[in-house]
């Protein structure tokens, strides 16, 4: 059986000897859309992390019966046409949570203590020509006691909502906007959103989220608020975002997505100087702890797939 991983390098050198004993594993660092048929060829597994296999790739692999998206999203398999070929396609879910739980707060925790202003004065050694004993140019906020929102509360959602209590927050979760019934626990889109004092996105990306925080809904927000994004790029206008950034209407923003990755030259987040935004490159679920539960769990999806029994199967 022949295996082929097509973006080897996302997987940030891990152990894969899992993988190596199913078969005859081939990895590749990097695929273009150029390589994938060459790379594919007379594959019986493929694994790809961000690799697009469209339709017209997928009818030109014969021998391929299982795609594993090492990942939890898959919108780069065109599903409907593997379906339509017999090709299984699993992904793997949860096993990024504590990572992004903790990323979550690593963004959160550095804008609202300020965090990477205060270690720029030191590495520029302004502490060191203080006239007194500690520095405080720059505000602090405790999160105790704040409104934290919470929009997307899946199994991620929850657990970040379980930190911010732990935290001394009130967790708010957010029902879907336009909603005709506001469920138990859940406060209405609009109003959840005036409340916020610090709003966490965790919801797929869609047609129904896309651009889903605009000029309209951003301009509910406090302006001692903060938004933090770990989902995915797109959901936030990036444009508008900006806009409130620079005139001060938030108070910030952490970001490890954006709506094209990796970033583009024109991408307004991405050009932007601002103290008030911190943003990583797509990070937050790249703790080694969680790339060894992927890979572990690719394997297991390979191992029952083999078993007539397929886990984690999305077709």
């Amino acid at each position: 059986m022949k295996i082929v991983l097509l973006d080897a390098a996302t997987l940030a050198n891990a152990n894969l000897a899992s993988l190596s004993t199913l078969g005859q594993l081939v990895e590749y660092q990097h695929t273009n859309k150029e390589q994938v048929l060459t790379h594919c060829k007379d594959a019986d597994i493929v694994i790809s992390n961000k690799v697009a296999l469209d339709a017209k790739t997928l009818t030109e692999l014969p021998n391929l019966k299982l795609i594993c998206v090492a990942a939890t999203g898959t919108n780069n398999i065109d599903l409907d046409a593997a379906k339509q070929l017999g090709i299984r396609v699993c992904n793997v879910a949860g096993y990024s949570t504590p990572s992004v739980v903790q990323h979550t707060f690593t963004l959160l925790g550095n804008l609202m203590t300020n965090i990477h202003r205060y270690q720029q004065d030191c590495a520029n050694d302004l502490w060191q020509k203080s006239n007194m004993f500690c520095r405080l140019d720059y505000p602090i906020t405790e999160l105790a006691g704040k409104n934290f929102v919470i929009f997307g509360y899946g199994s991620l959602g929850q657990a970040v909502g379980k930190v911010a209590e732990a935290f001394g927050a009130q967790v708010i979760i957010a029902e879907r906007p336009n909603a005709t019934d506001i469920r138990p626990g859940r406060i209405a889109f609009t109003e959840a959103l005036k409340m916020a004092d610090v709003l966490s996105i965790h919801c797929p990306l869609n047609d129904e989220t896309r651009n889903l925080f605009n000029r309209e809904t951003l301009d509910l927000l406090k302006p001692t608020s903060f938004v933090i994004n770990t989902a995915r790029g797109g959901i936030v206008d990036e444009a508008v975002l900006v806009e409130i950034l620079t005139n001060n209407q938030i108070a910030g923003a952490g970001f490890d997505v954006l709506s094209v990755e990796p970033a583009q030259a024109n991408n307004p987040l991405a050009n932007y100087q601002g103290h008030n935004l911190i943003l990583t490159p797509h990070t937050a679920w790249a703790a080694k702890e969680s790339i060894d539960r992927l890979v572990k769990e690719i394997a297991n999806n390979i191992v029952n797939f083999n078993n007539g029994t397929a886990s984690n199967v999305v077709v």
